[in-house]
């Protein structure tokens, strides 16, 4: 399939029956729509020129957005990083409160157990306090007995002795 001359085609067309005032206008015919299919099909094409400006300009747009990615991903990871803070501070807060409260309350656990030691303290004091009174207590009325049964036993002496004497 090479190309043929327009007088070639020309001839082919005579050849094939046509007139040649035919042949000619066919002819003329499927110049005139090639050359206009190649109109249309060169606005179409770019130069490489063309292309190469059309990528950089591509490549341009990537950078810038790029960029931007890069700038919203810091923004987005510094109010990421200060919503963590908030959060940390409040669960440091909370840690804290819940600390100061269980200190409270074993503070007040431990003065419960003092008061009831010095309540048990004051007990044990006063019921030895009663044993040594009740023990002395014992102690004079053993010495009473005791000084009763020397006078019983000097006075039956004595009565004795005067007896045989």
């Amino acid at each position: 399939s090479k190309f043929r001359s327009l007088s070639e085609c020309c001839c082919i067309l005579f050849c094939l029956g046509f007139t040649t005032q035919q042949s000619e206008v066919i002819v003329s015919a499927l110049v005139k729509i090639m050359h206009t299919n190649l109109d249309m099909i060169y606005k179409d094409m770019v130069t490489k020129v063309q292309q190469e400006i059309s990528l950089q300009q591509v490549m341009s747009h990537i950078g810038g957005v790029k960029k931007d990615m890069i700038i919203l991903e810091k923004s987005e990871f510094s109010a990421l990083r200060s919503e963590n803070e908030d959060e940390i501070t409040k669960v440091r807060a909370d840690n804290k409160l819940n600390l100061n409260q269980e200190k409270s309350r074993v503070k007040e656990l431990h003065a419960q157990q003092d008061r009831a030691l010095t309540q048990t303290d004051r007990k044990i004091d006063t019921e030895v306090a009663d044993l040594k009174t009740m023990l002395e207590s014992h102690k004079l009325d053993n010495i009473k007995y005791l000084a009763g049964s020397i006078f019983t036993c000097l006075t039956v002496a004595l009565g004795f002795y005067r007896l045989w004497i």
